[in-house]
């Protein structure tokens, strides 16, 4: 009678012939892949366009900052160059010669375009009466605030958005917060389960959103607060030197008569 030889049974070591890729939580939700990237490919279309138009929001925003920035430092580089070369003591025709047609920063485009109505009307003006020289002067004074508008809506290009996106940014983020947690509970039906495996996928998508708005939001109105600061700043100068040259212009006016 043959014998018979049985293979005795074991439990395999934990973890052995096992896929670590392959091991998945209770809730279906595959460990390795909760991630950031899992959490924006699984969210609701609702969730990932409220996603798309925040990281927008936020790239943008710190395109804004950073070209705002660069740019105010190089007008106040220029413009301390102007004032050295206006305060200097030379001729004022020969700086506007310099100067005419290519004015470099806001204060110089200040000061072409009262120079090119002084040119333009001057001779006239100084010829004439008192009520001519008083017409040059208020011209001159019209022009110069002109072009000071021009200029501070140039440096102001843009701001509104940053405003926008400051004060907005955090509704938006808010509104795919609560679309993401309507979706989590609506799982939860579905699935007739309330385990935190089950909730955690939603809830994280929703708080993500959240957390996009804030991202878009804080650079946003810090980044305003301080570059509408620097732009007043720079206004209340441009103003300064349009007084200071209208008086200088004044005084000529008075001197010829």
């Amino acid at each position: 009678m043959e014998e018979t030889t049985t293979t005795p049974l074991t439990t395999p070591a934990p973890g052995a012939g096992v896929d670590p890729t392959q091991v998945v939580n209770l809730g279906g939700v595959p460990e390795a892949g909760f991630s950031i990237w899992h959490m924006i490919v699984n969210a609701d279309i609702v969730v990932q366009a409220v996603m798309v138009i925040l990281a927008l929001a936020s790239f943008w925003t710190w395109a804004i900052i950073f070209d705002k920035v660069v740019r105010l430092r190089r007008l106040k580089s220029k413009g301390e160059q102007f004032d050295e070369a206006f305060w200097s003591g030379g001729s004022l025709d020969d700086l506007y010669d310099r100067l005419d047609g290519r004015p470099k920063d806001p204060l110089s485009a200040v000061f072409v375009a009262a120079m090119r109505e002084w040119r333009r009307s001057g001779p006239r003006s100084l010829q004439g009466g008192e009520t001519l020289r008083a017409r040059l002067q208020q011209r001159i004074e019209r022009v110069m605030d002109i072009a000071i508008g021009r200029e501070m809506a140039r440096l102001e290009r843009y701001m509104v958005f940053l405003a926008s996106v400051g004060s907005a940014a955090p509704f938006i983020g808010l509104f795919g917060t609560v679309w993401g947690i309507m979706n989590a509970f609506t799982s939860i039906a579905a699935a007739k389960n309330t385990s935190l495996a089950v909730v955690a996928p939603g809830i994280a998508e929703a708080l993500f959103a959240t957390a996009l708005g804030l991202v878009a939001a804080i650079p946003a109105s810090v980044g305003y607060n301080k570059i509408a600061s620097d732009i007043n700043r720079y206004g209340q100068k441009l103003d300064s030197f349009a007084a200071e040259f209208g008086a200088i212009l004044s005084r000529q006016l008075e001197e010829a008569r």
